[in-house]
C-alpha cells in the first residue's frame, strides 16, 4: 500500500474525465506497456475465505433491486437500488458505471455491495439508454462529455438521495470502472462532500494542484498491461497524492489488462488471484472509510 498522513487541503475544482478506452473485456496477451520503474505494483496475498462476489464471476442471479428515480425532473434517468438486509442504518455507496452505460452486471455489483452492508444506488449518466457496440458506447460518451456541469449535477441529486434515506448513515463513497473510474474521481474533485472514492482502471489526474481538492483517501486499482492508463501514469498519480498528503491505497497487478476485475468470467485462471486481492482491498477500505 502507499499511504502518507499529512496535512491536506481543498480547492475548487471540476475536472472530468472522460475515457474513450474500451471497458468491455479485452485480451491478457502479448506485450505490456513498458513499466518505467513500478514501485506501486505488488504480489496478490491470499485469497480472502468470503471469495469472489458472484457479480464478477458472470454467475450472479438477476438483479433483486428496484429501479429508482432519483434525478428530480428527469424521468428517463432510473438509477438501480439494492438495500442490505436490517434496519440499519447502513453506510452507503454510489456505483458509477462504465461506457455502456447501467447494465445487469453493475445492479448485480450493487447487489453485492449490500450483501456486505452497504445501501447501493447504480447511477445512471446516460438516461436510461445503454450501448451495443463500441460506437454506440463512445457516442453515449461523448455525448455526457459535452455538459460535464450535467454529470456533477446528476451525482450530487445521487448522493442528496441517498442522504435522505432514514436507513443511511450519512457517511457515502462512490466507486467506479474505467468511465465511471474517471467521473469518480472527477466527482472527489468539484462533486457533493463525500467519504470515500474508488477507482476501477479509471482516467487519471496528475497534477498534485487540482488533486488538492481530494479530503478522503483514495482507492486504486490498475492492471499493468493496460495500455490507455499505463503504470507509468499511474506511478504519477500516487506520487500527486502524496505531494498533497492524502492517503491511498493504490496497486497494480500484474499480466492483467484493462477491465479485469468487472469480468472476472472472461479469462478466470488469469483474473481470479488479482481480482480477489482488489476485493479484499476494497472491502477494508471501505471499512475504515464508511463503516469505522
Amino acid at each position: 500500500m502507499n499511504s502518507v498522513t499529512l496535512h491536506r487541503s481543498r480547492i475548487p475544482c471540476i475536472v472530468l474525465l472522460f475515457s474513450l478506452l474500451a471497458c468491455a473485456p479485452s485480451s491478457d496477451g502479448g506485450e505490456g506497456p513498458d513499466g518505467g520503474g513500478m514501485e506501486i505494483r505488488v504480489e496478490m496475498g491470499s485469497a480472502d475465505d468470503g471469495g469472489l462476489p458472484a457479480a464478477i464471476l458472470g454467475t450472479a442471479p438477476a438483479p433483486r433491486g428496484d429501479n429508482v428515480h432519483y434525478l428530480a425532473g428527469d424521468d428517463a434517468t432510473r438509477g438501480y437500488l439494492a438495500v442490505p438486509e436490517g434496519q440499519g442504518p447502513f453506510p452507503a455507496l454510489v456505483l458509477i458505471h462504465e461506457w455502456n452505460g447501467l447494465v445487469d452486471r453493475v445492479r448485480q455489483v450493487a447487489d453485492a455491495m449490500a450483501d456486505e452492508g452497504y445501501v447501493a444506488l447504480a447511477v445512471d449518466l446516460f438516461q436510461g439508454r445503454t450501448g451495443a457496440n463500441p460506437d454506440e458506447n463512445r457516442a453515449l460518451m461523448a455525448e455526457a462529455n459535452a455538459d460535464p456541469d450535467a454529470v456533477i449535477a446528476n451525482l450530487n441529486e445521487a448522493v442528496n438521495f441517498l442522504r435522505a434515506r432514514d436507513d443511511v448513515t450519512g457517511a457515502i463513497g462512490t466507486m467506479g470502472w474505467c468511465f465511471g473510474g474517471g467521473i469518480a474521481l472527477s466527482y472527489a474533485l468539484g462533486g457533493e462532500h463525500h467519504d470515500a472514492t474508488a477507482i476501477f482502471y479509471g482516467r487519471l489526474v496528475t497534477d498534485p494542484a487540482v488533486l488538492a481538492g481530494i479530503d478522503h483517501e483514495v482507492y486504486g486499482t490498475f492492471a499493468e498491461m493496460d495500455g490507455g492508463i499505463p503504470p507509468e501514469q499511474v506511478n504519477q498519480f500516487v506520487d500527486a497524492l502524496r505531494a498533497q498528503g492524502i492517503d491511498n491505497d493504490v496497486h497494480i497487478y500484474d499480466a492483467v489488462n484493462h477491465g479485469f476485475w468487472l469480468r472476472v468470467d472472461g479469462d478466470p485462471e488469469l483474473r481470479t488471484a488479482p481480482a480477489q486481492d482488489a476485493w479484499d482491498r476494497l472491502k477494508a477500505y471501505l471499512e475504515r472509510t464508511l463503516a469505522s
